[in-house]
């Protein structure tokens, strides 16, 4: 049974109308009595075929799905659809985005497929339903699972809109309490603790604009799974989502935004929500472009979201390459090649064929691979331009450069020349984040992780100038507090991002970038002067100098100072904003609301000892009442995503 669905698994995302579906599982029978034989078949025949298929898809074709499939969105949840399909695969897009939407064959392909799939018995413990504002792709559709009694099947609500639960047995399982046994590598951190604000009154951290994160939680949570704890990083899922911050309008590549509220898990308790937004750049006035795609084609980049999800993201991506650009790519197994010399972003039939040849087996050499990359992108080098390197890998290394530390050193050699990074994670199971983490960081770069053909639109097509270009480097902030308003703080999230008070003046030390259209999000939870401070850990000095709060009249409850380079700088600006609270409250935004919902919800996630009061119910409330504005369906999938772990929770504690 195993081989057939191995056989079937291989030739199904291939066909497209009923008479091929037929033929598909003829090829699977005949497989089935063979593995060799199977993959002999799968190399000589399947893979070409796939290639030829993909060639003939573009898979970033918008669709309004909302209105195109009837589905309600969130408040809508009684509304009648026009149709019932199996499953929805929306590739929302930013409002303003005028493509073409016309592409049934594409459409079609997931469609069947998943039909196909939602009828078939599964092994795992939950059933990995995508909503409206994530679409699934042909590469990570296995994973159709069954209950705790039977087999697997999609839940329905009212209104025929899918949720993320499986039925068996009669339970409701949505989220497990623990997650599933993996090789995937995370690296540890603490979480931040209250700081006494007499003893330690500064709080220093570079910038971070990575997503990965999100995306990554978002694959365990679709698949009924609690992520592992250390997957969780609140500063990537706050900066995930689009918040509605005012754009620069001075001239300097970035504005600042600082806002604060009351603390829903510790109502005495203030949160403070400071904002970035980079100046943002049509990519069509943007400078001329020096792209290295380094593709990962070893052994484990085989297999559904990986190699093909690759090459359908760098399609994508090429589509959009000007005259002007230029375009490499290397590849590497065992050994590292240069699979297209530098071309023409106008030859994008060169650069499609040479995708289109992309296949994976072997060894890993990353090592080897990164810097025949730097090399080639120095060679091309394009002064004022746009130079970086896109990597696109699971990380999963086992040749040549391997250990973080030796990483560090190569990628840090590196960062010098001028060529930025950007890191592409795929794949699961054996997907190696602390490594990317570190390339990304090291790169001078920024890291995401595809999980669908819709989020590699969302990173290289929406989002695709902050992808490639940099507006200001080594990006960091330093917020000062008043002891005559704060008694002590603690920065949610960030903790790989902390940096000493004496960093902050110090040109030498690396921060993070931040790119065109960017945002950074980061969040304080205060405790007012005068109340409890008991969850601040360290006791107040007995013999240290001691801060005569009385004497300090200022009404500021803090300052948020930066200090930021040009791309091709080597000395930092300086921007400083106080910020006094308001005499009279106002009502929290929308923005503000839901970026605490995310905050909490990763809180929860990592089992938070200052979680206090913090429950699911409260991170569904206030992420449905700051859904705002929500052109791409973001925020709405993380409502329902974040409704069915509540519904797993509250299933778990009867």
């Amino acid at each position: 049974m195993k081989r057939f669905m191995k056989a079937v698994a291989a030739t199904w995302p291939l066909t497209i109308s009923t008479s091929l579906h037929l033929s598909a599982l003829a090829v699977a029978m005949v497989l089935t009595f063979s593995d060799r034989a199977a993959d002999k078949v799968v190399e000589a025949c399947i893979i070409p075929m796939r290639a030829r298929l993909e060639s003939r898809i573009d898979p970033d074709r918008p669709r309004d799905v909302f209105e195109r499939r009837g589905i309600p969105k969130v408040g809508q949840e009684n509304a009648s659809p026009t149709e019932e399909p199996s499953i929805y695969f929306p590739d929302a897009l930013d409002s303003d985005h005028n493509e073409s939407s016309d592409n049934d064959d594409y459409g079609k392909m997931k469609g069947d497929s998943q039909e196909f799939l939602s009828a078939m018995p599964g092994e795992g413990s939950g059933v990995r339903v995508r909503e409206p504002g994530k679409a699934a792709g042909v590469y990570d559709m296995m994973g159709v699972g069954a209950g705790g009694g039977g087999g697997g099947q999609f839940g329905r609500q009212a209104g025929g809109r899918r949720n993320l639960v499986a039925r068996g047995g009669g339970a409701v399982q949505v989220v497990s309490g623990e997650p599933a046994p993996s090789s995937e590598h995370y690296a540890h951190q603490d979480e931040n603790s209250f700081k006494r604000v007499t003893e330690d009154p500064l709080s220093t951290f570079s910038i971070d604009v990575d997503t990965a994160s999100w995306s990554n939680m978002r694959r365990f949570l679709d698949r009924g799974q609690r992520p592992p704890k250390d997957a969780v990083r609140i500063e990537e899922m706050l900066n995930y989502f689009r918040y509605d911050y005012a754009p620069p309008a001075d001239g300097k590549p970035f504005s600042v935004a600082v806002e604060s509220h009351a603390a829903p898990w510790a109502t005495k308790h203030r949160l403070v929500r400071i904002g970035l937004c980079g100046r943002d750049v049509d990519f069509a006035l943007a400078p001329p472009a020096n792209l290295v795609f380094l593709v990962d084609v070893s052994g484990s980049m085989e297999g559904a979201g990986r190699l093909p999800l690759v090459k359908d993201s760098l399609r994508m991506l090429a589509k959009r390459m000007r005259a002007q650009d230029r375009v490499s790519m290397v590849v590497y197994a065992g050994s590292s090649g240069l699979a297209l010399p530098p071309t023409s972003g106008s030859d994008r039939a060169a650069i499609e064929k040479a995708i289109d040849r992309l296949s994976a087996g072997g060894s890993t050499n990353g090592g080897a691979g990164i810097q025949l990359a730097y090399r080639t992108a120095q060679e091309n080098f394009v002064k004022g331009g746009i130079n970086r390197v896109l990597l696109c890998t699971d990380g999963d290394w086992n040749v040549g450069v391997s250990s973080e530390g030796d990483l560090e050193s190569l990628i840090a050699e590196k960062r010098g020349s001028g060529v930025f990074l950007s890191v592409l994670g795929f794949g699961m199971g054996n997907y190696q984040d602390a490594k990317m983490q570190k390339l990304a960081e090291k790169g001078n770069g920024n890291a995401a992780y595809i999980d669908s053909i819709d989020e590699a639109h969302k990173v290289l097509v929406r989002q695709m100038t902050g992808t490639l270009m940099t507006i200001a480097k080594d990006v960091k902030i330093q917020v000062e507090f008043n002891p005559a308003k704060v008694a002590g703080y603690r920065l949610i999230g960030y903790e790989s991002r902390m940096l000493a008070a004496r960093d902050f003046n110090d040109d030498k030390k690396d921060a993070g970038e931040i790119g065109a259209g960017h945002q950074v999000t980061a969040m304080y939870e205060i405790i007012p002067a005068g109340l409890d401070d008991s969850a601040i850990s360290v006791d107040p000095l007995k013999y240290g100098p001691r801060v005569e709060v009385a004497a300090n009249a200022s009404d500021e409850m803090l300052t948020v100072k930066l200090r930021f380079k040009q791309p091709e700088g080597d000395v930092s600006d300086r921007i400083e904003i106080p910020f006094r609270e308001p005499a009279r409250a106002a009502a929290a935004s929308d923005d503000f609301e839901f970026a605490t919902a995310v905050a909490m919800s990763g809180m929860l996630l990592r089992g938070s000892e200052l979680k206090e009061n913090a429950n699911w119910g409260l991170v569904v409330e206030l992420a449905k009442g700051g859904l705002g504005n929500d052109p791409a369906g973001d925020r709405a999938e993380f409502v329902r995503l974040m409704e069915a772990v509540a519904a797993g929770n509250a299933a778990r504690s009867k």
